[in-house]
């Protein structure tokens, strides 16, 4: 059987990074971490936290990550769990390649993205949260398959994780029930995959062993945050109508 390419695309601040350890954790998949977020970085000259430092370690050539993506599997494992930021997709790039991945969509809801966000980095702007590419994506890979592609909505998976991460597995064709409670349990700290980012992000990660249980959470914005949060509102109550 040929290897499953699984792109999980997302926005930064959602659950992104706790699917990646789930998805790393079944012991049959390879997972990258934002492999495009050097280039991005490089091309866009953004002030991000250790941006200096992610670009010296990550590569910055879109063709030769973009060859990688779809070489060989780290391993040779039968599943490769790619965690991707649509705003990472610059404008003018050739996106064909993706569809030689099976692509997801997870989303969130972009007043809760824009509030968890300028904690870390003051300035947001709506193609910041990646939203906006997030739909155009979508339309593409729908134009493709001739039906929606799967959307998860972060606020949603997190009050059943294991029926969506089943649903997942089904819709890419792997294997659930043997590693359910891999995918649901993993150990604290830090990875060697993760992105040499990770200190300034994924502190919230590393203490977990599990997904978070659900809760309300209420985003307090300033106009310049809800502003945001609108102007990207209307692509994401488009993406919500397909979420499982």
């Amino acid at each position: 059987m040929p290897p499953v390419r699984i792109a999980m695309w997302s926005g930064p601040r959602n659950i992104s990074t706790a699917l990646m350890r789930a998805w790393e954790n079944r012991g049959d998949c390879a997972v990258s971490d934002e492999p495009l977020y050097a280039h991005y970085l490089a091309s866009t000259g953004l002030d991000h936290p250790a941006a200096a430092e992610v670009i010296k370690a990550g590569d910055t050539d879109w063709a030769r990550v973009v060859a990688t993506l779809t070489g060989p599997v780290p391993g040779a494992q039968p599943v490769w769990y790619q965690k991707h930021m649509t705003h990472h997709l610059l404008p003018g790039r050739d996106l064909a390649w993706v569809h030689q991945l099976h692509n997801v969509f997870l989303i969130r809801d972009p007043a809760l993205v824009v509030a968890s966000y300028v904690k870390s980095r003051a300035d947001c702007t709506p193609a910041d949260i990646g939203l906006l590419q997030q739909a155009q994506l979508f339309d593409r890979v729908a134009q493709r398959l001739g039906r929606a592609p799967l959307v998860i909505d972060g606020e949603q998976f997190l009050r059943d994780p294991a029926r969506h991460l089943q649903v997942i597995c089904a819709d890419a064709g792997v294997p659930f029930e043997p590693v359910r409670e891999r995918m649901l349990r993993w150990p604290a700290g830090p990875r060697a995959s993760d992105g040499i980012w990770a200190p300034h992000w994924y502190n919230a990660v590393w203490r977990s062993t599990g997904f978070e249980p659900w809760r309300p959470r209420a985003a307090v914005l300033d106009a310049a945050g809800q502003a945001v949060a609108e102007a990207c509102r209307p692509a994401y109550e488009v993406l919500l109508q397909h979420a499982v």
